[in-house]
């Protein structure tokens, strides 16, 4: 399952459409070929727009569209550099925005509503993209940010309506992006695909380029294409170098034939950690996976210093660190504000380890009820019913999670593999 998406966010598409420059929603639009695009080495476009708006705001220091458009732009820089210290930037920026013009600022609104989401604070997200609307409902960047919103509070047919509203009102990459991980979450991946496709085609800017084939990249290796998603993720770094999606999965890539030399050096996220730090744990390199693990504390106190909160991330944190018990607790805090299938598994892998298989298989299989159904939530829900005895049940979850993507993780498919190997012929109670 692709979580990247939300971290997309608005960001990229509002640093350029406030900006007025050429922008992923800018409309009609170029049809400019991905290839050539990516063929060129893209200059730092975002800090050369950051530098003229700040010295727009010097000369104009009470333009409030531009304060929103600034505010934008640090909201995409974070994202691009992976620093949440540009959130209180971000914010700042809005907040003098909606300063200078309370009434009818729904560019402002839609920022604070993009930082939310970037935080994870989806309800306020919801709240400022809810109040955006009412004072512009045709804005089309305030309803993805209430998909987004919607999409990571668990409530799949609002996210679904806003996101036709929004490929209603301008059709184009941020819309067809969200569309196509609505359709993922629906387990429609092959349409997913599609419209990620249709994403790229309205792609301009490397940066943009890099975003789709990166997320095509996942959407490959999602499905245990390593080839494609090579190719894919290769494409996307010929387009921006930088982008941390690709580099990820490349990383990842590598350490499905064996090699971890991918994640040294990647952009410093709590789940890119994490993942390295297990595989060093699984390779018996215990100190170096410890240290990991450290970094990975420290990046979450970091994104939580900046105004964040990513519970789902600490129970992962935890989990990695041998706390189940912290883990449980974590996931049920995240799950008490929402429903999404990322938060049902993890919370169901957290009770598993704690030896609570019967409370954990409904979150189990909560996580996979919307359709969605990625190797590790069926791995997961097959170790599940392993744990409980339903051993026709466990097969049945533990086949589909190799079939759908063998190479899912170096550290679980041995595992998965031995537990198959253990189950009795007749497969047992389901």
């Amino acid at each position: 399952m692709r979580r990247t998406l939300v971290r997309l966010g608005l960001a990229a598409v509002l640093a350029a459409a406030l900006l007025g420059v050429a922008a992923l929603l800018t409309w009609p639009r170029s049809t400019t070929p991905a290839v050539p695009v990516a063929a060129r080495q893209p200059a730092d476009v975002l800090a050369q727009r950051i530098a003229r708006t700040q010295q727009q705001l010097r000369d104009v220091p009470g333009d409030w569209p531009t304060w929103a458009a600034l505010g934008a732009a640090y909201l995409e820089r974070a994202r691009v550099t992976a620093d949440p210290a540009y959130y209180p930037k971000a914010e700042q920026a809005a907040r003098r925005s909606l300063a200078l013009r309370a009434d009818g600022n729904s560019d402002a609104l839609v920022v604070l509503g993009a930082l939310a989401n970037a935080r994870h604070d989806f309800p306020a997200a919801r709240g400022h993209a809810e109040k955006a609307l009412t004072v512009n409902d045709h804005d089309a960047e305030a309803y993805g940010v209430l998909a987004d919103a919607l999409t990571q509070l668990g409530d799949a047919d609002g996210a679904t309506r806003a996101v036709q509203r929004m490929l209603d009102l301008r059709p184009g990459l941020s819309a067809y992006a969200r569309a196509s991980y609505d359709l993922e979450l629906h387990g429609r991946v092959s349409e997913a695909e599609s419209l990620m496709r249709q994403a790229l085609d309205n792609a301009v800017d490397p940066h943009d380029v890099a975003f789709c084939r990166a997320q095509l990249g996942d959407l490959a290796f999602g499905r245990g294409d390593l080839a494609t998603a090579e190719t894919e993720y290769g494409i996307a770094l010929s387009a921006d170098p930088a982008t941390g999606t690709a580099r990820h999965g490349m990383a990842r890539i590598a350490a499905a034939r064996g090699d971890l030399t991918g994640y040294p050096g990647l952009p410093p996220s709590m789940s890119s950690m994490v993942e390295y730090a297990l595989l060093l744990k699984a390779a018996g390199r215990d100190a170096e996976a410890a240290a990991q693990l450290d970094l990975a504390a420290a990046a979450d106190r970091l994104f939580t210093a900046n105004g964040g909160t990513d519970r789902l991330a600490t129970a992962e944190l935890a989990l990695a660190q041998g706390r189940p018990a912290d883990a449980v607790t974590a996931a049920r805090a995240e799950w008490a504000v929402r429903k999404h299938p990322d938060v049902a598994d993890t919370l169901a892998w957290a009770l598993h380890a704690t030896g609570r298989n019967a409370e954990a298989l409904p979150y189990a299989r909560h996580a996979v009820a919307g359709g969605a159904r990625p190797a590790v939530y069926s791995y997961h829900l097959g170790m599940i019913h392993l744990g409980l005895g339903q051993h026709g049940a466990a097969r049945t979850e533990l086949e589909s999670a190799l079939s759908t993507n063998p190479h899912f993780s170096p550290v679980d498919v041995p595992t998965a593999r031995r537990a198959l190997a253990g189950l009795p012929a007749s497969g047992g109670p389901r």
